[in-house]
């Protein structure tokens, strides 16, 4: 589903990422682990389209990903791929509900629908309660539950986190690392988790070692 191959960038002089290579399939759920400043976080905003290879190719779905740019590649990125970061990234104005809408609208999905899907979403996610809540009035982990759900609104291909669990508790932490499985099985959503979080690593089915810009 999605195919790196020969990714390499480089920041000035210092070179980040050294020909790294990697396939994903659909519905797996992967870790990419190893030491800070390994390549793993410039590695995962390659793929997802955040930031441009210096040289090399990433496909996915058939889709030459480092051929798109401007809209196009916004678009794809928009429709195909969920992000959730360690410091979540919500809109502090909006509610639970409207952040989590926001990627469906920026689809020019219909507003209602949207709403409707994203209230199902966060209700899953145990946030029933908590829909017209703002930010600052969330915990941590309830905060991140909201990024999983603007992640999943609209049915990406696969969902890149960075260090999702970076900035929870032991109990919070644990309770994410359950709910990326559970939608692995109730939707078959593809996973590529960046993470400190050794437990974390081990529950995937592959756990891929970066060291000095490569996969070791």
């Amino acid at each position: 589903m999605l195919k790196a191959s020969n990714i390499h960038k480089k920041y000035g002089t210092v070179e980040v990422l050294r020909g790294v290579a990697l396939e994903i399939n659909r519905s797996e759920v992967v870790s990419i682990v190893g030491p800070s400043g390994s390549g793993k976080s410039t590695l995962l905003h390659i793929l997802g389209t955040l930031d441009k290879a210096d040289t090399g190719e990433v496909n996915m779905n058939d889709t030459l990903l480092t051929a798109l740019s401007g809209n196009k590649l916004a678009s794809f990125r928009n429709k195909h791929i969920g992000f959730v970061f360690q410091f979540h990234h919500l809109l502090p104005e909006f509610s639970a509900l409207e952040n989590a809408c926001i990627p469906g609208w920026l689809a020019g999905r219909k507003k209602k629908e949207v709403m409707e899907e994203a209230e199902k979403l966060l209700n899953m996610l145990g946030l029933s309660n908590r829909l017209h809540n703002k930010p600052n009035q969330l915990s941590g982990g309830e905060q991140q539950r909201v990024a999983v759900a603007r992640a999943l609104i609209n049915k990406p291909d696969i969902v890149m986190a960075d260090e999702p669990t970076g900035n929870l508790d032991s109990a919070n932490a644990k309770e994410l690392h359950h709910l990326f499985f559970d939608l692995r099985k109730q939707f078959n959503q593809t996973f590529l988790i960046v993470t400190h979080n050794e437990e974390l690593a081990q529950l995937s089915d592959r756990v891929l070692h970066m060291m000095d810009g490569r996969i070791v």
